[in-house]
């Protein structure tokens, strides 16, 4: 059976506050200074005993506060219990009533060898964002299963997700052994299915502890009702596995965040250290400039230092006088990273709004922040199989991968070989909230293939954003026919009904904007720029009605081409005195006589049965017809 309380490697108990020195309070303040951090991430489905392991890992090494205690021993004794380890993780209320884990709890203990950060994660797929947000800075994921059920799918997606961020060696606690009489069969045959499954990801090690969070059983200390199992408890494995060489010493990258300039003598670059090491006199290369230099000085607020290591912060100054600002990065002319606009990447969906290719996003990676769009979704990982799928968007909770554009080059390396330039997150550019976390696969080379030959970055508003504030979707009307058959008077009275019913419309008329108008003989063939003009104001949500004549049938497919499925043709035609009229004054100065009737336009409008605002209702009851209007 286990002790109850650690038997040495718990906290050591500190001396009286009025029996020690200054000397011995410096000398215990510096020593738990340089113990090694190690981030731990616990996983595992549904009432398979995160929050109750953690709890006992905390009080067995005397790492809960004496109030903390006091608190959960009486909410535990109100359900008939001595002590409910999960409250010491449980915090907000709806975890305690439903007994689940909702959001991510964090914790810190430690021991005389290794100081802890806890990060107790959801086990529902409910919660895979925020499984996520604890496992990305993690150095080992602790998976739980129950010995009674056995691997299941909830415990292979958490161990994909755990590989897919990076962490480097994972724990698989099988919990619960009490309950099938610490049976080695049991754990063994768990082991050796899981041990499979986990050969096809990138873990570095893989260990497996029989346990009973319950009762205490290979926790802190050993348990004596497993003695067929060689292995170290819980506390035991934490304390030893090595994370010293997970750690990227070889790449240095040096993210500058401030410039230090007290005076004109002195011009420091401040930065942490994501990854690597530097010395005094090391040559060193400034991107994006790609200026080289040599670092004079490494300072800190202790003074200056020969050599520095990630994840120190410290400031650089240069023996160069060479321009470098908040954004750029410092690295070594030998290890440069990839510089380039695009790449693949692996995100996973945080925000209730799904992926919206249509508008731009803001990154966010080391102490750049620039604009980006999702070039391409690749696919969907199925979080049932763990296989990719294709889909059309990614929603919350989501994981996927994707193609990234970059408004300017950014620096950064694959995720599994640098976790700190590898990795960033999605900002929503109006809202600034996080929608997405990512992590870097690789560069993608060439230029990805683009809707009607675009090149250019999308707008941060989206076209489905601005068609839900307007409710509306932006098209453009030509109102199309021959000279003096009412075209501009059934545009403007358009215009009015549509804004009398809450739309907004816009009249291109060519006798009022002859600029629009192609400069051709032919005043009524709207020019490429005035198609061009009038797609990026349907593109802004408006509805444009084009007053143009367009005799020629090879202009009006041109607009089709430019706009799709937002260009509608309505043909006019008036009386046919009046037509004559006006035609007769038009041709007699056009070297173009003959008008080409559109065979198939959406609506055909005549003015000598219709007055000009019943047309004008015509035409609003074609765009309702067509699904212009609504707010989806």
């Amino acid at each position: 059976m286990a002790a109850s309380t650690s038997t040495g490697t718990a906290n050591p108990t500190a001396a009286e506050p009025g029996t020690m020195t200054e000397e011995q309070v410096l000398a215990q303040l510096t020593a738990h200074q340089e113990k090694e951090l190690l981030r731990l991430v616990v996983v595992g489905s549904v009432d398979d005993g995160k929050s109750t392991l953690i709890g006992r890992l905390l009080h067995d090494t005397k790492g809960v506060y004496d109030d903390q205690l006091s608190a959960v021993k009486r909410a535990s004794s109100q359900a008939g219990m001595e002590i409910d380890f999960s409250l010491f993780t449980d915090g907000l209320k709806a975890e305690r009533e439903q007994g689940i884990t909702i959001d991510v709890a964090y914790r810190y203990f430690t021991t005389d060898k290794r100081k802890f950060i806890i990060a107790d994660t959801p086990g529902h797929i409910q919660y895979t964002r925020n499984m996520a947000t604890g496992a990305s800075t993690a150095n080992v994921g602790l998976i739980l299963i129950d010995a009674r059920l056995g691997v299941l799918q909830q415990s292979r997606r958490h161990a994909y997700i755990a590989s897919l961020l990076g962490i480097p060696h994972l724990a698989v606690a099988v919990n619960k052994m009490d309950l099938v009489d610490f049976s080695r069969e049991v754990f063994e045959r768990i082991a050796s299915e899981f041990r499979q499954f986990a050969a096809q990801l990138d873990f570095k090690d893989v260990t497996f502890v029989p346990v009973s969070a319950l009762k205490g059983d290979n926790i802190v200390d050993k348990s004596e009702r497993a003695p067929w199992y060689t292995g170290p408890s819980i506390l035991g494995y934490l304390e030893t596995v090595p994370i010293a060489a997970d750690r990227n010493l070889d790449d240095f990258r040096f993210p500058v965040q401030y410039v230090i300039r007290p005076h004109l003598n002195y011009r420091g670059f401040a930065a942490e250290i994501a990854s690597g090491r530097i010395n005094k006199g090391d040559p060193i290369l400034v991107l994006p400039s790609r200026k080289r230099s040599r670092v004079a000085s490494i300072d800190t607020y202790e003074g200056s230092l020969e050599t520095a290591a990630a994840p120190l912060s410290v400031t650089l100054t240069l023996t160069d006088e060479v321009d470098v600002s908040r954004g750029d990065m410092l690295v070594r002319p030998d290890s440069v990273p990839n510089v380039d606009r695009r790449f693949e990447a692996t995100l996973v969906w945080m925000h209730e709004k799904p992926l919206d290719r249509e508008k731009s996003y803001l990154l966010k990676q080391t102490t750049q922040l620039q604009r980006v769009e999702i070039e391409q979704l690749v696919s969907r990982t199925n979080l049932d199989t763990l296989l990719p799928e294709p889909c059309d968007t990614l929603e919350l909770n989501d994981i996927g991968t994707v193609r990234v554009r970059c408004n300017r080059p950014l620096y950064f390396d694959p995720y599994r070989k640098n976790r700190r330039t590898g990795a960033f997150i999605l900002i929503d550019s109006l809202g600034n909230g996080t929608v997405a976390a990512g992590v870097i696969l690789a560069p993608t080379a060439g230029t990805a293939t683009r809707r009607d030959g675009e090149t250019g970055l999308h707008s941060m508003v989206s076209p489905k954003e601005r068609q839900e504030r307007l409710g509306q979707r932006g098209t453009v009307v030509l109102l199309t026919g021959l000279p003096g058959s009412g075209k501009t008077e059934v545009a403007y009275a358009a215009e009015r009904l549509l804004y009398d019913r809450g739309h907004v419309a816009l009249v291109v008329d060519a006798q009022d904007a002859p600029a629009a108008a192609s400069v051709s003989s032919d005043p009524s063939t709207p020019s490429e720029l005035a198609l061009e003009l009038s797609r990026r104001a349907a593109e802004a949500g408006l509805i444009v009605l084009l007053a143009f004549g367009a005799p020629r049938a090879a202009s009006r497919a041109l607009g089709q081409r430019l706009l799709g499925e937002r260009w509608l043709e309505v043909a006019v035609t008036a009386p046919e005195a009046r037509r004559k009229a006006a035609a007769a004054a038009f041709y007699a100065q056009s070297s173009e006589p003959s008008y080409e009737a559109p065979e198939a336009p959406a609506a055909r409008l005549d003015l000598a049965t219709l007055g000009s605002e019943a047309a004008a209702r015509v035409l609003a009851d074609l765009l309702e017809q067509r699904g212009v209007f609504g707010g989806s």
